[in-house]
């Protein structure tokens, strides 16, 4: 590893501190830190960069805070496959897996080159208006079409490839990848998919229809979904951070991304230490 890309949260103090600290370990061992620029402007005699120049720039990318911070890199990183190590700065995370003690001994493992990662699928979401596209998404986490805050329930016409799947009368719709299984899907009754598992879960929500229940799908199928409500306010958002307005006849298109996000995978916890940890399971 000659070069490292670091982003964290600017406006969280102790982040703010580890990177600090983290730029040092790394100048220590002439190891090149390109820091994001917000966080640089938090820090003393950093040279910040555009986060998304930084990931073409780096061998991998330290990400402080948590599932939410690293899902934004992970937009940054984009097609690339630079990977991304979480470090989690509050409960463990899904995605940020490795907490604050075991930093420094996972990045003197990493610097050297022993680690593994964990390959995570994403989804394209090309949204088309009149035959026009008009929006085009990459998700790692899912994609979540909703009605308004004054919305009456909508009707979103689902399609899996070629075969009708039903049309959805709830408050909305998610589609996730088996990284997002455990967001908002899994509130929403979704099933929890193990992240090797190659397929898309559609998981209604407060749907109107009581058998309506969330199915899992392939991950080579394309799954369409055009928005039936015409004088609803109708909501789309990627990994619930970016996302557009929709219109009655919109069409959402949802395929397997060629391209994969790569996390750096903690060699002290498997995929069902998390879970258990993060969800208490076994607890009473």
């Amino acid at each position: 590893m000659q070069s490292i890309g670091v982003f964290a949260k600017r406006h969280h103090k102790d982040a703010v501190r580890l990177a600090e600290d983290v730029v040092a370990w790394l100048l220590e061992r002439k190891i090149e830190a390109f820091v994001d620029e917000p966080l640089a402007g938090s820090m003393s005699d950093v040279r910040g960069y555009p986060g998304q120049d930084i990931p073409p720039l780096v061998d991998m990318v330290v990400v402080l805070g948590g599932d939410g911070t690293l899902l934004s890199v992970a937009r940054l990183v984009g097609d690339l496959r630079t990977p991304i190590l979480g470090v989690n700065l509050g409960s463990l995370g899904f995605l940020t897996e490795i907490t604050r003690s075991e930093l420094f001994p996972m990045l003197e493992q990493v610097v050297e080159g022993n680690f593994t990662v964990s390959e995570r699928m994403r989804l394209l979401a090309v949204i088309r208006r009149n035959g026009e596209e008009v929006a085009r998404y990459r998700v790692l986490n899912d994609v979540v079409i909703n009605k308004g805050a004054l919305a009456r329930i909508i009707d979103m016409e689902t399609w899996v490839d070629d075969d009708y799947l039903t049309t959805f009368k709830a408050d909305g719709l998610i589609v996730s990848t088996p990284t997002g299984s455990t967001g908002y899907n899994l509130a929403a009754g979704g099933p929890i998919i193990y992240p090797g598992n190659h397929c898309h879960v559609i998981s209604p929500i407060c749907a109107h229809t009581l058998t309506n229940r969330p199915i899992v799908v392939s991950d080579e199928a394309t799954i369409r979904i055009e928005v039936k409500s015409h004088d609803e306010d109708v909501v789309f958002t990627a990994d619930g951070q970016e996302g557009m307005s929709l219109q009655g006849g919109d069409l959402v298109e949802l395929r397997k991304s060629n391209h994969c996000t790569l996390l750096i995978k903690s060699p002290s916890k498997d995929y069902f230490k998390v879970l258990r940890t993060k969800l208490r399971w076994g607890e009473r």
